[in-house]
């Protein structure tokens, strides 16, 4: 028996209040328990609700309190929110959990967890050392906010930084709940906000260096800071591929790292399989670092990965065949370096001279790519590179005489050169099958100007050989003998990256470059079986009033040359799931979103990236409605965005903000 309260006020030291739902277990009020927080802007009322029902109640039958905050700003707490991961954030995440071990049902041990937005916090809030915070378990997240995010990769502006930037466009325009706030302040809250709010994607493009903003909150900026127990989880699919390799070698604390073929979702609904129980393995660390009861489970390995399998090539998998490994520390004795020489059109282990390659990638390079992140929506993981592979250099290695398990971070060491002031390298690691299908292993990128430093840049001298280094992301993989190994490099990579101002052509000598990969020795692994999720009855969180659809395509006009990739879907985030009623509270919700990206194979300036999102709240005569729309697209010298947010309060339009911004390109 628990007991569940829908809202606790939690006083923040300057007065604001930010709303929680806490779960109790029985006789917590007498004999004082851990508490185990998720703080998160996500709006624990409605939009997170299921999601919270599947994990919370579990921690609260398991003996802690339990408690879900929203965020300065969002859901039904009061104040705005100015910006992801601000200063306040974490100030409000360090006295809510003063706040949480001062309660009567407390014993003044706090652990925190999340995904994703949830996963940094979780590090940043560690990082200020609050003295009732015992543990944390980030799930999907990162330690390093320039290398691994939304907005950069390798130093190249990611199409995320928009799209996702215009899904909190959205999410910053939703209302309070009147049932929560009360009837006579939700509109002066909400108009509170709308008034406040800024089109995050513009201001997160102000900072194309590694500045002040993005060291804000980057662990990595002195690891020492988090000293408490971490139990991190990562999945290959998803977006922080390289974070664990960098926190098993530089947090000194208590650590535990697992890593399996998972998207970007919590490992007990992940798909793809095989999915485990990740609330029991919460429940032995929690029990070992909050409780102090030996649960076997720091006795164990602290590194956990997932050695995928071979698998033909396709935008959506629902199970990876693979096995689990384990080391105990990293860098690991197990993993080696082979050296693969990049010779002409082939990948040898001795290098070969040849006659200079080259490539002017088409600006449709990368249509095959899918998403850098994977919500495990149906085409969003990668599909087959042939559709690309004509417009890049492309390396091979013979069929390979046995297999390779392949862990760890790739590394690309090019001599190369540009014809371009301003250009990018798109690498990628492929497993070629007998039949010619292609599957991507991993990929990573390089904005030349960065070759030297992510702060201070440096033009690119057309035509000058650089020594460059290419990471490319962590991964673990097995490729089968009969197999080939397969680089291909380009320069461009549409949708995922923004082009370079003018169409770029890459140079290499062969037998001058060489790819570094990190293989895993043969080792008699017999790792602790991971169990199963268990099916946990109850009722329906949500009831499905209107089915939803979703459209992944890829369209070229044969009159104008244009290409298109959509993403249109009728429902949130993780799927069509079209328009739902919650059970508990009554409230119907459904969203609605169509993302374009337009581009010319021949012209970089042609890209043109739009999204526009509707969403809407019913429950009585409580009816609002928000529609968004933003457009990118760029100059030679700037990037040009157009934003639009429109407010309804039932029939009546309560609220409308239009913003343009011109930002200078900084060697994007």
């Amino acid at each position: 028996m628990i007991e569940v309260i829908e809202t606790v006020w939690i006083e923040m030291p300057d007065g604001t209040r930010l709303a929680s739902r806490l779960w109790l277990p029985k006789g917590a009020r007498e004999n004082p328990v851990p508490c185990i927080l998720e703080y998160i802007p996500y709006r624990r009322r409605d939009r997170t609700r299921a999601r919270d029902e599947a994990a919370h109640p579990f921690f609260a039958e398991a003996g802690y309190a339990s408690i879900r905050v929203d965020q300065r700003g969002s859901g039904d707490s009061e104040g705005v929110m100015l910006d992801e991961y601000s200063h306040i954030e974490t100030q409000d995440g360090v006295d809510v959990i003063a706040w949480i071990a001062a309660q009567d049902w407390c014993d003044g041990n706090v652990g925190m967890f999340g995904k994703s937005w949830g996963a940094y916090n979780s590090f940043q809030v560690a990082a200020k050392r609050p003295p009732a915070l015992k543990a944390i378990a980030p799930v999907m997240g990162t330690d390093d906010r320039w290398l691994e995010d939304i907005h950069f990769y390798g130093g190249v502006l990611a199409s995320d930084n928009f799209w996702w930037g215009s899904i909190m466009q959205l999410y910053n325009a939703m209302p309070p709940d009147p049932e929560i706030v009360g009837e006579d302040r939700w509109r002066r809250m909400w108009k509170e906000r709308l008034e406040a709010m800024t089109y995050w994607p513009a201001q997160w493009l102000g900072h194309q260096t590694r500045d002040a903003m993005w060291r804000r909150g980057s662990i990595s900026e002195n690891y020492d800071d988090v000293q408490i127990p971490v139990y991190f989880f990562g999945g290959w699919a998803d977006l922080f591929r390289d974070t664990p390799f960098r926190i098993a070698e530089k947090l000194k604390g208590p650590l535990k790292v697992i890593v399996g073929p998972w998207a970007h979702l919590y490992p007990h609904e992940a798909i793809p399989g095989p999915k485990m129980d990740f609330l029991g393995e919460l429940i032995r660390f929690w029990d070992h670092t909050l409780k102090g009861i030996d649960t076997g489970l720091m006795d164990e390995p602290p590194l956990r990965f997932y050695l995928q399998d071979s698998v033909a090539p396709c935008g959506y998998h629902t199970t990876r065949p693979g096995r689990w490994v384990e080391e105990s520390i990293w860098p690991s004795p197990d993993v080696k370096q082979r050296t693969l020489w990049l010779n002409e059109a082939s990948l040898g282990l001795e290098p070969q001279a040849g006659r200079t390659m080259s490539v002017r990638s088409p600006q449709t390079f990368g249509s095959s790519g899918g998403d850098m992140c994977s919500f495990a929506i149906c085409g969003d993981m990668p599909g087959d590179c042939r559709i690309d592979a004509a417009g890049a250099m492309c390396f091979r290695t013979e069929p390979l005489p046995e297999a390779l398990d392949i862990l760890g971070q790739p590394m690309l060491h090019l001599r190369i050169a540009a014809d371009r002031a301003q250009a990018f390298v798109a690498a990628l690691l492929i497993d070629e099958a007998p039949d010619g299908g292609q599957n991507l292993i991993t990929r990573g990128f390089a904005n030349l100007m960065h070759r030297r430093s992510d702060e201070s840049l440096k033009p690119v001298v057309p035509g000058e050989i650089m020594e460059i280094t290419v990471p490319l992301h962590g991964i673990g993989y097995r490729i089968e003998a009969g197999r080939r190994l397969m680089v291909q490099i380009a320069s461009a990579y549409w949708p995922i990256l923004w082009p370079s101002p003018k169409s770029v052509t890459l140079a290499i000598e062969p037998g001058r470059s060489r790819l570094a990969l990190p293989l895993r020795d043969p080792v008699d692994d017999s790792p602790r079986p991971l169990p199963e999720p268990d099916p946990r009855p109850g009722k329906p969180p949500v009831i499905e009033v209107r089915k939803g659809s979703m459209e992944r395509s890829l369209h070229r006009d044969l009159a104008t040359g244009e290409v298109r990739a959509r993403f249109f879907l009728d429902g949130g985030v993780f799927g069509p799931v079209g328009r739902v009623r919650l059970v508990d509270t009554g409230t119907e919700m459904g969203d609605i979103s169509d993302r374009i990206y337009r581009i010319h194979a021949d012209d970089p300036l042609s890209c043109r990236a739009t999204m526009t999102q509707q969403s809407l709240f019913e429950r009585g005569e409580w009816r609002v409605r928000i529609e968004t729309w933003a457009q990118m697209t760029a100059t030679e010298t700037d990037f040009l965005i157009k934003a639009s947010v429109t407010c309804f309060d039932g029939d009546d339009r309560f609220h409308h903000v239009d913003w343009e911004h011109a930002i200078p390109r900084n060697g994007m």
